[in-house]
């Protein structure tokens, strides 16, 4: 587990090249986790956290992962769906059945 003052020292190339070493490692160790190959279970959370940290000092310094920076407006992408119409408004409600009364 690297500290985060380690992550800070270093500059923004070494830090996206860092992310992308512990990214196929990531990759691995999935790999290894669904074969049943896993030997070391706690690396798979030390990995996704140092991943985590490296994003996170990423976005601080104003470089963050071209994933990140690439999002687009949903709006613009998204048409409006059309209505859907309600099917109880078009059917009438059914009325209760009238109990005939047992008269002795």
């Amino acid at each position: 587990m690297t500290k985060v003052a380690e992550f800070r020292d270093r500059s923004a190339d070494q830090l996206s090249d860092d992310l992308t070493k512990l990214k196929k490692e990531q990759f691995n160790l999935r790999f290894q986790r669904a074969s049943g190959q896993l030997e070391n279970t706690a690396r798979f959370r030390v990995v996704r956290r140092d991943i985590a940290r490296i994003m996170t000092v990423l976005g601080q310094v104003g470089t963050a992962p071209a994933k990140a920076q690439t999002r687009s407006k949903p709006a613009e992408k998204m048409a409006k769906a059309p209505a859907k119409k309600k099917a109880a408004a078009a059917k009438p409600a059914k009325k209760p059945a009238k109990r005939a009364s047992a008269k002795t």
